[in-house]
């Protein structure tokens, strides 16, 4: 990577931050604002990069956990309204927001379908620090009760894009401990992983059980990555208020103690080696700030290099559909796909991200 001056200092050096808050739940505009008020403060402090947790807008649907399937109709029906349009005017306002204070930001948000009010995705897109959406990706699988919400994404989004600072990949929750997701950007060249994560994962309801540990898990998952892929990652993770607690469960108490003696997660940025260099503290909200020395990669593909020299591509072959998924194709879509198609790829070529878009 050639150094250059950025900000001051060289371009080996990247300040990066995880932000570690609370959604405000059911509220867009207000999730907006909030968004808005930290990348300005990222921004100040001469971050270049600022990760927001899952579905920071409009909050995590954390009810499905508890709720019967037949009593969560009103909370879907408010959570759909207040999921945003990838296009619409509330992404516009935090690109503008990141184009302002130079900051690129990944965000994560529920994403509601223009042609369907309850065709929901979860969703982040990284907007780069000039306000452009340079990615938009959709979980790939929603994990366990997240179904009841959110439909299944595809691979259109598993892509790495060069920021300058850095190549930056990403990947939200549980989709972290998928090998195959993980090994797609590693191909990519990915040197800095996004992370992101709910505020809070109930798993049982046995207040004599141990706790399902959602900071360990994350810790574990993110290690894991960075060791294989010799990457950063910044994990942002949401935290639990009171606010959020009211807005889900309301008077019912026995829910409302199921979340607070739920594990809490943690905001943390991690090392190649699987070390953290920075981590939240319990659900205190702000920033976590670290400075990543990005010259520091290049020695440690000589170790285990998995998308180069300790792979091998004539043994393994790994291909990746990118094609954005829509419910319906037209005559004039599947000919304009004909024209575009890329010129076919031999057997014993790796095949990543190659196919044509509709």
């Amino acid at each position: 990577m050639n150094s250059h001056v950025l900000n001051g200092r060289s371009a080996t050096s990247v300040k990066v931050a995880a932000a570690n808050v609370a959604s405000v739940m059911f509220d867009p505009e207000a999730g907006v604002a909030k968004a808005c008020k930290f990348i300005a403060e990222a921004g100040s402090r001469g971050v270049e990069l600022l990760v927001f947790p899952e579905s920071f807008i409009p909050g995590f649907p954390i009810w499905n956990a508890f709720l019967r399937p037949i009593d969560g109709h009103a909370l879907f029906r408010r959570f759909a309204a207040s999921s945003l349009e990838v296009d619409g005017p509330a992404i516009a306002a935090i690109a503008a927001s990141a184009a302002k204070h130079g900051v690129a930001v990944s965000l994560g948000f529920s994403e509601v379908a223009n042609y369907s009010a309850g065709c929901l995705w979860n969703s982040t897109v990284l907007i780069n620090r000039d306000g452009n959406i340079v990615n938009h990706h959709r979980k790939l699988v929603p994990t366990f009760y997240e179904k009841l919400t959110w439909n299944r994404g595809d691979g259109a989004g598993l892509k790495v894009v060069d920021l300058g600072f850095g190549k930056v990949g990403g990947l939200i929750c549980g989709e972290n401990g998928n090998p195959l997701a993980r090994y797609v950007l590693m191909a990519q060249g990915e040197q800095i992983h996004c992370a992101n994560y709910p505020t809070v994962w109930p798993f049982r309801d046995d207040p004599a059980a141990p706790p399902y540990d959602l900071r360990e898990a994350i810790r574990i998952r993110a290690a894991a990555h960075c060791f294989e892929a010799k990457v950063y990652t910044i994990v942002s993770a949401g935290v639990l208020d009171d606010a959020t607690v009211t807005a889900i469960c309301g008077e019912d108490e026995q829910s409302a103690d199921l979340l607070r003696r739920s594990s809490r997660p943690a905001s943390m940025i991690v090392t190649p080696a699987g070390t953290s260099l920075a981590e939240s503290r319990d659900d205190e909200e702000g920033l976590v700030v670290a400075d990543l020395d990005m010259s520091h990669l290049t020695e440690l593909k000589q170790h285990h290099d998995m998308a180069g020299y300790y792979n091998r591509l004539d043994v393994f072959s790994v291909s990746l559909n990118q094609t954005r998924q829509a419910p319906l194709l037209t005559t004039q879509d599947t000919r304009r796909s004909r024209e575009t198609a890329e010129p076919t790829t031999s057997e014993d070529d790796l095949i990543v991200g190659r196919s044509a878009q509709a």
